[in-house]
């Protein structure tokens, strides 16, 4: 499951980033790691961005960054 699945108001724990070069390191410098837990807080109504809560940050993420974090 992707973190784009994910429905507002749940917390999932990162199992693992796809995608390669700039794109996974982009998504990494923003402290989203293996074994992180996101909260997801919001998405808009067409599903871009998404907005997150991460390590007690508030992000917005691109839905096409967030199909490569897969979560459980």
């Amino acid at each position: 499951m992707t973190l784009k699945e994910i429905a507002c108001g749940k917390t999932v724990k990162v199992i693992k980033l796809t995608g390669d070069g700039a794109v996974k390191r982009r998504i990494m410098d923003m402290g989203i790691t293996k074994g992180v837990e996101i909260f997801v807080r919001k998405v808009a109504p067409l599903g871009d961005p998404i907005e997150i809560t991460v390590r007690g940050y508030e992000l917005s993420l691109r839905k096409s960054d967030a199909q490569m974090i897969l979560v459980e």
